[in-house]
């Protein structure tokens, strides 16, 4: 009796632990359900670290070039100074910086004493004529009586000898004329040719002697750009290559080669190539005096053309010294590629390597991203490089509309 009792008490304890039991693996069950389901939905939710358009390399054909430093110097420049010495500087009719034309007053010289050496040289001429009349009519009456015994031979021959001598010295006499005349004429200090003033050493009142230096004359107003480029490069350029010479100012002048140097400097191991500056690049205004002699300027030798993969400069990055682009794959993940630039043209640069045309790249904004993160892809600004865009991974269009 006892013992059933015992067995009918034991039956309600052992059905509790059973149901207590079940409820705890039914919410043991429903909590790893509920965590399946937040790890699968977990990558649906990753939110995009970025939101971007995209870009593609394209093909272009660009200039081939070669830049070298150099300066602007005149292509002759001439030296004007005093052929007569001794005089003294009474006005200067040109200043640095003046355009003269060939035979333009530059100087003019005090002349009174020139000119009374030119009056003294025209008296020792008269003289000198005067004689030689004499003579020659002395040695006229001696030819006439010669051989009738009047005068002897010996005579004769010295009245025609002092007509040879009298004759001699009006010559002389003339020379001299010539001489102060020429004295005279260059108390006028003349342009030699057209071109622009560029030094001026004379002061009026100073007293000069022959030959001292006056004015500078940059000879046309032509000037020359002397650049200098390296032993294995000068093979490179040769006579008539064109050239796009820039001043510090950002001004710049079309040239073309005129020559090079035959000798290559043994100091630098850098040979000199004279281009000459024929006028403003198409499409740009000059300023006036934007180039001048002695100025630095560099240039860039155009060396023919070479097709090239370019993009927008915005979608290259520089990170300790490398050049990156961020290439999105078709899960909207940006990879960091190395690349190698090149040559710059206006917002386009090229890419050496590392690219194809057919990859996909961000276009602006590259330097805010990482390996791996994930970006939205929107439309970009109208460009020759952009592409059609798609909507990122895991958002449908219906989505794309509702928003």
């Amino acid at each position: 009796m006892n013992l059933s009792m015992n067995r009918f008490q034991f039956k309600p304890l052992t059905l509790s632990l059973l149901v207590a039991g079940a409820i705890a693996f039914a919410a043991l069950g429903l909590f790893a359900t509920r965590t399946q389901a937040a790890d699968v939905a977990a990558p649906a939710a990753a939110k995009a670290a970025l939101t971007v358009s995209l870009t593609q390399p394209k093909s272009s054909t660009l200039t081939v070039k070669l830049a070298a430093n150099g300066s602007v110097a005149a292509w002759q420049e001439a030296s004007i100074g005093a052929e007569t010495g001794g005089l003294r500087v009474t006005e200067l009719h040109a200043s640095v910086g003046d355009q003269v034309k060939r035979g333009q007053l530059l100087a003019s010289f005090a002349a009174e004493s020139v000119q009374a050496d030119v009056a003294v040289a025209r008296a020792a001429v008269a003289e000198a004529q005067a004689n030689a009349a004499e003579a020659a009519a002395n040695a006229d009456r001696a030819r006439a009586v010669q051989g009738s015994g009047a005068l002897s031979a010996q005579q004769v021959n010295q009245y025609i000898t002092v007509e040879a001598t009298a004759k001699a010295r009006v010559a002389s006499a003339q020379a001299q004329l010539d001489s102060q005349l020429l004295r005279l004429n260059n108390t006028r200090l003349l342009a030699p040719d057209n071109g622009i003033i560029s030094a001026r050493q004379a002061s009026v009142g100073s007293v000069v002697g022959a030959g001292t230096e006056m004015f500078k004359l940059i000879r046309k107003g032509r000037l020359e750009w002397r650049g200098e480029v390296t032993s294995s490069e000068i093979g490179r350029i040769a006579v008539g290559t064109g050239v796009v010479v820039t001043a510090p100012g950002g001004e710049q002048m079309k040239g073309r080669v005129r020559t090079l140097a035959p000798t290559v400097d043994a100091a630098t191991r850098n040979g000199l190539v004279y281009v000459d500056l024929t006028g403003a690049v198409p499409g740009s205004k000059l300023v006036p005096g934007a180039f001048k002699p002695g100025m630095f300027a560099r240039g860039e030798f155009e060396l023919g053309s070479s097709s090239a993969l370019t993009v927008p400069q915005t979608a290259v990055v520089v990170r300790d010294g490398f050049s990156y682009v961020s290439r999105v794959g078709a899960d909207k993940r940006v990879s960091q590629i190395k690349v190698q630039t090149g040559r710059v043209v206006g917002d386009q640069v090229e890419i050496r390597n590392g690219v194809t045309p057919q990859d996909q790249l961000v276009a602006s904004g590259g330097s805010f991203l990482s390996e791996g993160d994930l970006v939205r892809v929107v439309a970009g600004p109208s460009t020759p490089n952009s592409v059609p865009n798609s909507p990122p991974a895991g958002v449908s269009k219906a989505s794309q509309a509702t928003k």
